[in-house]
């Protein structure tokens, strides 16, 4: 479980700072306190569901992305090549079977 905690924290300062936010500047977008935000990515406190929503909202990245980095890139990546690649096979593979 700490895993997914550790996890969390690392990518909250990635995309916290890809962003050039300060700590305390997330904290005024995410409607927290700097504390908390600096305890979360201490490892001090663990966010609640409200709070993880906000920081995503304020970090403009998909939720998961706070999990496993790069998430909704990968569903959208995946939807991508669903759509140019396997979709037109299977049409095709359809006109030619039936």
């Amino acid at each position: 479980m700490e895993h997914f905690f550790d996890e969390f924290r690392m990518n909250m300062k990635f995309y916290r700072e890809k962003l050039g936010f300060s700590q305390s500047e997330l904290a005024i977008q995410a409607n927290s306190s700097n504390g908390m935000i600096g305890n979360i990515e201490s490892g001090k406190a663990k966010p609640s569901f409200d709070n993880i929503l906000k920081i995503a909202a304020a970090l403009k990245i998909h939720p998961a992305d706070l999990f496993l980095r790069n998430a909704s890139t990968t569903v959208k990546n995946t939807k991508r090549i669903l759509r140019s690649e396997l979709i037109p096979q299977i049409e095709e593979f359809v006109e030619k079977r039936l």
